[in-house]
This record gives structure tokens, C-alpha cells and sequence, in this order.
């Protein structure tokens, strides 16, 4: 699934009058990027929320013939829902016994995607998360040893969300502070937990509310390479940076 319902508001100007999905970075839409790194992974089914300049990327996709795709349009034409309700809503285009790879459409990595995947499939983790040590103000906190989702912590303001109070008198290096990717994968066995939300909520929020009672799993891959291109500055980077 790629989230590509955003309003892309950190894409101003050029998101007053497209999506965000279709903003080109080297002469293609993200969703392209996007959709090409997934097929080269393996992935047949894709299902793409929509909801900003919603008829744009649906039009895009059919002029393309959907890429030789099984694509498949979540419309939250009506109310955005956020990350994780945009999974809830798009649960009945997705295969119920499969998990499946969620992927933000402004995310451009060198990530191993089948790897990934691959993992969800051998492990018994409910998601498994692609993290990586990068430099954040708000990092996820796993457990050394299990790689075990434990809580988040932003560093500048102190605040901490899904620990136990006990936890707060710990050492910092109880826990790993890592930084999430926009790359997951959730298995068949968290969506219950998924239908039992509220119609809009963030993935996140999600992840911390259950970390105490299900198994969500931090997995880093050595040598990634990953650049959020949902703000302006960082795509003219990018573009500038491959013209040289």
C-alpha cells in the first residue's frame, strides 16, 4: 500500500495545484519512484489512498494503464484519515491473509523491500518496522535484545509515549533510539486491532497504544540509504544533487 493521500502541505507551492504524489523528482511522480521500486520488489497488488487532488493521481494511473499493475484506489475523497486509518479503510482491498508492506510516497531509499517483507513472512511479529539510527528529534525505542517496540521519546522536549512510568527512572541505554523509515509491514494478525480503531488515527499512535501487548519488531538493513522528499528544500536538494 502507498500512502498518497496527504496534502503534501511541506511541498507548497508546487502542491496548491497537484498532489503530492505526482510532484516529479528527475522528470517522474514520486508515485511512480514509488511504484517502480515495488514492482522490481516483487509486489503485484498495490492498493494507493487518495485524497488530495484525488482524480489526478486516479487519472494518472488509468492513462497509464496502471503500470501492468492489480492497482486498487483507496478514496478518502470525503476525510483524510491519517496513516493508520488509511490502512483501516483499505483493509477489504487487501489480502486478509497476507501482510502488507506500507510505503509513504515521499520516501526514496535504497531499502531491500522483499527483504523486508521477508522477514514479516518468517517472524511472528504483528509489524515489522524498517528503522535506522539517523539523526531526528523523535525516535521510536526498542528493546537491545528483541528489537522489541517499546516506546518513543522526543529528545528535545523530554516527552515520552507507551512506557510504563517504572520506565523513565532507566539508563537511556536501556533502550535503542532509532528513527522510523515510512517503510512497514503488517501482518494479518494486528488487523483486528486495526478494525477495533476509530475510522482516523495515526499508524504511530497506533504502534505505541499496543507495544505492551503485541509484538511489533524494529528491523534495520545495513547500508540504507533514505531521504524524505515531502519538503521542498529536501527535493530541490535531490534534484540539484543528480544534475551534478
Amino acid at each position: 500500500m502507498i500512502f498518497a493521500a496527504g496534502l503534501g502541505t511541506r511541498l507548497r507551492p508546487l502542491t496548491d495545484t497537484m498532489p503530492k504524489a505526482l510532484v516529479r523528482l528527475e522528470g517522474q511522480p514520486l508515485l511512480w519512484h514509488v511504484l517502480q521500486r515495488l514492482r522490481q520488489a516483487g509486489f503485484q497488488r498495490i492498493v494507493v489512498n487518495v485524497h488530495h487532488f484525488a482524480q489526478q493521481i486516479i487519472d494518472y494511473l488509468a492513462a497509464n494503464d496502471n503500470f501492468g499493475l492489480d492497482l486498487r484506489i483507496s478514496d478518502e475523497s470525503e476525510a483524510l484519515l491519517d496513516t493508520g486509518g488509511g490502512i483501516r479503510k483499505a483493509l477489504p482491498l487487501l489480502d486478509e491473509h497476507s501482510p502488507v508492506l506500507i510505503h509513504n510516497v515521499d520516501i526514496m531509499s535504497n531499502a531491500d523491500l522483499s527483504a523486508l517483507y521477508q522477514s514479516a513472512l518468517t517472524s511472528d511479529a504483528d509489524a515489522v518496522l524498517l528503522v535506522s539510527p539517523r539523526q531526528t528529534k523523535r525516535y521510536l525505542l526498542f528493546s537491545p535484545d528483541e528489537m522489541q517496540l517499546r516506546g518513543w521519546i522526543n529528545i528535545e522536549t523530554g516527552e515520552t509515549r507507551g512506557l510504563p512510568p517504572s520506565a523513565l527512572h532507566l539508563p537511556p541505554s536501556t533502550f535503542l533510539r532509532l528513527a522510523f523509515s515510512g517503510i512497514h509491514v503488517i501482518a494479518p494478525s494486528a488487523f483486528p486491532l486495526l478494525r477495533a480503531m476509530p475510522p482516523r488515527f495515526g499508524i504511530i499512535d497506533f504502534y505505541l497504544a499496543h507495544c505492551r501487548d503485541a509484538h511489533f519488531l524494529g528491523v534495520q538493513q545495513s547500508g540504507l540509504q533514505l531521504l524524505d522528499v515531502g519538503k521542498i528544500d529536501q527535493l530541490r536538494e535531490l534534484e540539484m544533487r543528480n544534475e551534478k
